[in-house]
């Protein structure tokens, strides 16, 4: 079975969160980044970080980090970009730092549903979750395409694909991200 890399998206600037870094800012007295590492961990063949700030406190987790080629803070679909460019795995599996409570079975499920796909997206209800994907590293030239053309909605790029989506109804409130200041405190 093909071995999957694990990208985790932390290289935003985190502007609803006042432009501080999402992926640092403590959850019950340790990084948001550690508990979304101590769920992925066990998923996954290896663990790249996606930042383009504060590089060394990411490198502390223990996993190399590799901020974006395309530069300008140019969102989620440049830091998969950096991640397949770095990924040793056919497979890869995004998460985004913010949300420390994703699935145990994130990549099982993804990985069950890809098939003959390009791409399989986690869902709830209507809802999909683009940056909860499983994706071939094969698409990164394509990818890249897509962002020298100046593409950086990730809905758009998924149009170009063939992308299965992945019910996850039953573990919905696992996709909750934290944006803001007051919803870190609520949680």
């Amino acid at each position: 079975m093909d071995g999957v890399s694990g990208i985790v998206l932390a290289g935003g600037q985190g502007r609803r969160m006042g432009g501080v870094d999402k992926g640092l800012q403590p959850l019950h007295g340790r990084p948001m980044t550690a508990w979304v590492l101590e769920r992925l961990a066990p998923q996954v063949d290896e663990i790249i970080i996606n930042a383009n700030q504060n590089l060394e406190a990411y490198a502390r987790f223990g996993h190399r980090v590799v901020p974006d080629a395309v530069r300008g803070f140019a969102g989620p679909l440049a830091g998969l970009h950096a991640g397949l460019s770095a990924a040793q795995h056919p497979l890869a599996v995004t998460v985004p730092c913010d949300s420390p409570f994703l699935p145990p079975d994130l990549v099982a499920r993804l990985r069950g549903a890809l098939q003959a796909n390009d791409l399989a997206v986690a869902k709830t209800g209507d809802q999909p979750h683009p940056v909860f994907s499983l994706v071939r590293r094969a698409v990164r030239a394509h990818l890249e395409a897509f962002l020298s053309a100046g593409g950086r909605k990730i809905d758009a790029w998924y149009a170009t694909l063939k992308v299965v989506e992945v019910a996850f109804d039953d573990e919905a409130e696992a996709f909750r991200n934290i944006n803001t200041r007051e919803e870190l405190k609520d949680a």
